[in-house]
């Protein structure tokens, strides 16, 4: 099978970018020849050492988690083998048993004394006993494997507080047993899909959005910005455009599953927000049947339906949309690197695949170049029709990569230092 990696990204880049590639890379094998780069030792503090490259007998598992969706697959393949919603149903008395006084939150319960559990919410684990759970479902379940015989490469939010790092170590050395795991940061792997190490990464997925500039690949956390509108977010805004339209009592009871199919297949970005409003021939009004002899029709909230990725004031929040936020991310960097970055300004995440949003992301970001001073600034976006699951491609990649190899925790490593040293490894 052709590797995916030996395909050329897009766009071009300077001759001195570096770019990463896989060209004559072999799925689920690694190149153990005499080219391979030598174990070396990296001085940590608590007398600890960094041993690399690894060397166990399987190729690495890669799992994104995010707020929505969780997917996971083997290194070097093209497309996850499992992808599984990251809520679950949970028994309330169990765990109110084990947490005193926890119910779970308002809204959740399903039936009695069961609830739905939500591990991660706008990118961050909130809930890790869910979590645990859910890897279990993921590992064992769906791919069919003992974790302890397998590496893991997490993704890992741009946002995330640094504590949930050590918790992730300490969930996967401790209650599934891999061998070695490697954490990497979303927008990194992100950039790592198309084959480049620098560029801005705009990722909008289920639960949050983030613009994070990533040079030569390093993230840069004081340039990262995030906005907490993501997928879910928007199906529940689109609920409400439906039933103020039409206070229907079958609107109000469809389920989530429609209402996300609505989202998916109806609505899309406009290019002229405050004009498609304001002219009712430019709505393009469609019906959707959803069964059982009921149809759903929309007109203006096919397009109003996204608008608060670009406008969070229409759910009431004050932060800037998301094509300001990449521009002030592309200006809070040095000056001799915002034209590199402009350059590749990368999209990735579900909640990009609306219709039109690249060309309205494009078109905002221009602007704000203008508006602001920078003429000379001409972002470049890179849009692949897979940006859905760009971060896990991006994993696929980097976890087959020799270059990659010296960055892994080994489970000596984290029973030598503990989880602390994740902070040494990763960061």
């Amino acid at each position: 099978m052709e590797p995916l990696w030996s395909q050329e990204a897009e766009p071009q880049r300077q001759e001195a970018e570096p770019r990463l590639s896989l060209v004559g890379y072999k799925t689920h094998r690694r190149d153990r020849g005499s080219g391979a780069p030598k174990p070396r030792h990296r001085k940590h503090s608590r007398g600890c050492q960094v041993r690399g490259p690894l060397s166990v007998g399987h190729v690495a598992v890669v799992v994104d988690q995010g707020s929505g969706f969780t997917k996971a697959g083997f290194a070097g393949e093209h497309l996850p083998r499992v992808v599984l919603k990251s809520s679950s149903l949970v028994s309330i008395w169990d765990r109110t048993a084990a947490q005193p006084g926890v119910r779970g939150e308002p809204g959740c319960e399903l039936a009695s004394g069961v609830a739905r559990a939500h591990p991660i919410k706008h990118g961050v684990v909130t809930d890790w006993e869910a979590l645990e759970g859910l890897w279990e479902r993921l590992l064992v379940g769906g791919l069919r494997l003992s974790p302890e015989q397998w590496p893991v490469l997490v993704s890992d939010s741009p946002t995330a507080p640094p504590k949930g790092r050590e918790k992730t170590a300490e969930l996967l050395f401790e209650a599934l047993a891999v061998p070695a795991c490697l954490m990497a940061n979303t927008s990194l792997l992100a950039l790592c899909s198309t084959g480049a190490l620098s560029g801005l990464a705009v990722e909008a997925g289920a639960g949050v959005c983030h613009a994070t500039p990533i040079y030569s690949g390093h993230s840069w956390h004081k340039a990262t910005f995030r906005l907490d509108v993501g997928g879910s977010t928007l199906s529940r805004y689109l609920r409400e455009l439906l039933v103020a339209a039409c206070p229907d009592l079958q609107l109000q009871a469809l389920s989530r599953k429609v209402i996300t199919q609505l989202k998916k297949r109806c609505c899309y970005v406009s290019q002229d927000f405050e004009g498609d409003l304001q002219h009712p021939e430019r709505h393009h009004p469609v019906c959707f049947s959803v069964g059982s002899g009921c149809s759903v029709h929309l007109s203006h909230e096919r397009f109003r339906c996204p608008e608060p990725i670009f406008q969070p004031a229409l759910l009431g929040q004050a932060e800037p949309g998301l094509d300001t936020l990449a521009f002030q991310a592309l200006q809070k960097m040095p000056s001799t690197m915002r034209k590199r970055l402009a350059n590749t300004v990368v999209l990735a995440g579900g909640s990009t695949l609306f219709p039109g949003f690249p060309e309205r992301l494009h078109q905002e970001l221009e602007a704000q170049c203008r508006r602001h001073g920078y003429p000379t600034l001409q972002p470049q976006l890179v849009a692949k029709p897979g940006r859905g699951t760009a971060v896990w491609t991006g994993g696929s990649m980097v976890a087959s990569l020799h270059s990659f190899q010296q960055g892994w925790m080994t489970r000596a490593m984290y029973q030598e230092c503990g989880s602390r040293l994740v902070h040494e490894v990763f960061d």
